[in-house]
């Protein structure tokens, strides 16, 4: 066999599991209304003990508010080293921009594949399964307050297959 001069990259699980305490991602749902409007909801999740850090609720949500709510999600010199996000056009210009002038690195999935993406993906599918299917949401700030209280029970009391039965907080 041929002796290879350098060493081959890590993976990226290795990857992942290195950088576990350093990373973050973001992703977005849509929920329908009862008026059959949509709303978004953005999510900023830590990898390291499956913490939500923040989210928002949205009618319209543009490149500018989503960065905004990047802002919100680290304040003062709390930013992580790495972001993980999908090539969304959501984020749009000022996304990039905001995050590179706070010191984060985005790491951008593949182009359609949310399994690059599997803990804010499960959290999603948790948020859907758990809460949203048994409400009727009527507008954004009943949402806003539904996904808050669901938080709070998310991070102090649901036991984690992936923390040992522990919760995140």
């Amino acid at each position: 066999m041929v002796c290879h001069r350098k060493p081959p990259s890590q993976t990226w699980r290795t990857f992942l599991e290195n950088h576990a305490k350093e990373l973050v991602s973001t992703d977005f749902f849509v929920v329908p209304t009862a008026t059959f409007r949509l709303l978004f909801v953005f999510l900023v999740l830590s990898h390291d003990r499956r913490r939500l850090l923040h989210f928002g609720v949205t009618s319209h949500p543009t490149a500018e508010w989503t960065a905004r709510q990047l802002v919100q999600a680290f304040p003062w010199d709390s930013a992580p080293r790495y972001l993980l996000r999908d090539r969304d056009r959501i984020y749009g210009e000022p996304f990039p921009a905001t995050a590179h002038s706070m010191g984060i690195h985005e790491v951008l999935t593949a182009p359609h594949s949310p399994w690059q993406n599997p803990y804010c993906e499960r959290l999603i599918g948790s948020i859907r399964r758990e809460c949203l299917d048994h409400f009727i949401v009527f507008h954004e700030r009943g949402l806003h307050r539904t996904l808050e209280s669901y938080f709070g029970y998310y991070e102090q009391s649901r036991t984690h297959s992936s923390l040992d039965k522990d919760a995140p907080l």
